[in-house]
């Protein structure tokens, strides 16, 4: 089940990420940076709940095993 919230969300500060203005670009571009995170977090656990490994998790997300097992593995 997809969080339309977020995506619509996510979608929003994307494009005030492009904004002519810099000051208004780079707040969106923070809060888009915070945004992600949530989502990946909850993607990651869904992903767990589901069965994938750390080694899939990992690959989908282009780091180490070890690196998404030490952000994620304990929450």
């Amino acid at each position: 089940m997809v969080d339309t919230m977020s995506i619509d969300a996510i979608s929003t500060l994307a494009s005030g990420a492009g904004s002519e203005d810099p000051v208004s670009a780079l707040r969106a571009i923070a809060e888009l940076r915070r945004e992600l995170d949530r989502y990946e977090a909850v993607t990651v656990r869904r992903a767990r709940n589901a069965g994938c490994s750390w080694q899939l998790i990992a690959l989908c997300l282009g780091v180490s095993r070890q690196a998404v097992h030490k952000k994620y593995g304990r929450r």
